[in-house]
């Protein structure tokens, strides 16, 4: 989960990291608010979870809260980038020195964690890695004995950083670390990390990824969801406990396990192709139980997608074996019936692998309207991507 740059400072300022004062806002009355309470020269800025919104005009200066009234009114429901502005930050403002750029990732293709760390900030940080690797510092972190003040010490020397901000970097890094592994993060980023001219450093800006896999240990996350920029098909998966995404197509899928859905999606876009570019319309991994009810709250989510033209459910049995999948999905068009969301949109199932036959003829045995058989996994999705077409007989 991407947090809004506000929740990322509010994070930073718990654990110790020096931010300046600030207030989120929804309306302008409460931007002229924060900007009374905070006094003096305040920074408006957009809040929303992408890049580039000082290029975009999300970011103002305000010498007074009447022009911070103003400037909200000017960023309130600005598009950036796809994304409404529904809040703003304002924020005191600051003279900079020096940007700087700090961050603490988790380093999936080398299955550990890393610092990167530059003297040259508030850039684009990839911009700077591709064009002047050299100026970006990156440095292994051990996650069994983390950040210390020596390993800290490390990071600043290896970026460069002077003396005159040397051992305030450090101090800043521990305390970003701290953010990192007690939120159970996957990414905190600052930049700009800034020197002030009277030779203070402060996050200026502020960005943080939260392992939503780690959420039973966070209540208090809760509360950093974007519930306004949430799918609404998302968001019901979601309270049903489905492992659900939603993408651009006519395709609903459904399989078991993440590569085979992952596998589901390219097979389906490659049939597609011959079908006027009929697409996916969803991720959807139901695991490895396919329960009569994980089936049915899987099915009505996808149904009820009005983009779905079709649905290929693709299973490949394996502790749970087709018959138990097959019964699974017969249970689940009585399910929906009960509830009164019938079957309205053909079905395309594949099964395969353990007790196949046996699950196939459950299938053919209940001789449903709308559900298709297909043996093979390219067969079903050339017929799922044909019937979402509407060209199939």
């Amino acid at each position: 989960m991407d947090l809004m740059e506000y929740q990322a400072k509010e994070l930073f300022a718990k654990h110790g990291v020096p931010v300046l004062p600030g207030a989120v806002a929804e309306t302008t009355e409460q931007a002229r608010q924060a900007a009374e309470q905070i006094g003096g020269q305040v920074v408006v800025k957009a809040q929303v979870k992408t890049g580039g919104r000082g290029k975009a005009g999300g970011v103002k200066l305000a010498e007074n809260p009447a022009e911070a009234e103003e400037k909200a009114g000017a960023i309130l429901g600005m598009d950036i980038k796809g994304h409404t502005v529904h809040q703003v930050l304002v924020t005191q403002a600051s003279d900079i020195a020096q940007e700087y750029y700090v961050s603490f990732l988790l380093d999936r293709a080398n299955r550990t964690y890393l610092a990167m760390a530059s003297v040259e900030g508030g850039v684009e940080i990839e911009q700077l890695a591709v064009e002047r690797p050299e100026a970006l510092a990156r440095i292994p972190v051990d996650p069994r004995s983390g950040i210390d003040a020596a390993g800290a010490a490390e990071i600043a020397d290896a970026a460069g950083f002077g003396s005159d901000v040397r051992d305030q970097v450090i101090d800043v890094l521990q305390h970003l670390w701290t953010v990192f592994t007690a939120e159970d993060a996957t990414l905190v980023e600052v930049n700009p990390l800034v020197k002030t001219p009277d030779g203070k450093v402060l996050a200026l800006d502020g960005k943080v990824s939260l392992d939503e896999n780690a959420s039973f240990r966070h209540d208090d996350h809760a509360q950093y969801a974007d519930e306004s920029a949430a799918d609404p098909l998302e968001a019901r998966a979601k309270e049903k406990d489905l492992n659900y995404v939603k993408l651009e197509g006519e395709v609903g899928i459904i399989g078991n396990g993440a590569g085979l859905v992952m596998s589901t999606l390219d097979v389906v876009a490659y049939a597609g192709e011959e079908f006027s570019g009929v697409k996916p319309a969803n991720f959807l991994d139901i695991g490895g139980g396919a329960s009569a009810e994980v089936m049915a709250n899987g099915l009505e989510i996808i149904l009820s997608d009005p983009d779905v033209k079709s649905v290929f459910v693709n299973v490949f049995g394996g502790i749970t074996a087709c018959d138990a999948v097959a019964n699974g999905i017969v249970h689940a068009f009585e399910l929906l019936q009960e509830r009164g969301d019938s079957v309205s949109k053909p079905l395309v199932v594949r099964l395969d692998g353990n007790n196949a036959t046996l699950g196939r003829q459950i299938l053919d045995d209940a001789a449903f309207p709308l559900l298709e058989r297909v043996d093979t996994m390219d067969g079903a999705a050339r017929r799922a991507a044909m019937l979402a077409s509407g060209t199939a007989a």
